[in-house]
């Protein structure tokens, strides 16, 4: 089955420190942008950061507990290889990234196993990237 590329906009309080984290931090290049918005090609799919100040300050921050962790909720990400997942990793550990769950494996025996790591950009939208040794087992119950 192939894939659609997905499509998500998002609020940012500044669109400068996005750019910063979105290019240069996670190394997604940029699209088409204008003074409030900005695209970012996301492992081949469309992130959009919005200029929206208001909708920033007013966004909660609860979590739910996965694993023994206090996992972000909300939060996006995408599924990684495992080898893309470790460079972005290494790349954000070397970049002085503040992560909400550092990056481990989750669910280690189980049918779920994953790698999994959590952080923020600049206006506190909460990311997961992960990735599985078995993509097949993305949805696996047993």
């Amino acid at each position: 089955m192939t894939l659609s590329p997905f499509h998500l906009a998002f609020p940012v309080d500044n669109l400068i420190a996005a750019r910063e984290f979105w290019g240069n931090v996670m190394g997604c290049p940029e699209g088409r942008s204008s003074d409030d918005w900005c695209d970012f090609d996301f492992y081949g799919h469309q992130i959009v950061a919005h200029q929206a100040p208001a909708i920033v300050a007013k966004a909660g921050h609860g979590t739910n507990p996965v694993d023994g962790h206090d996992v972000p909720v909300p939060h996006f990400g995408i599924v990684l290889d495992m080898d893309q997942w470790q460079e972005l990793a290494d790349r954000l550990i070397a970049k002085g990234v503040e992560f909400d769950i550092k990056p481990y494996i989750r669910f280690k025996g189980e049918p779920g196993e994953q790698a999994t790591m959590f952080f923020r950009d600049p206006s506190g939208n909460a990311i997961e990237m992960k990735a599985f040794a078995d993509r097949s087992k993305l949805f696996a119950t047993e």
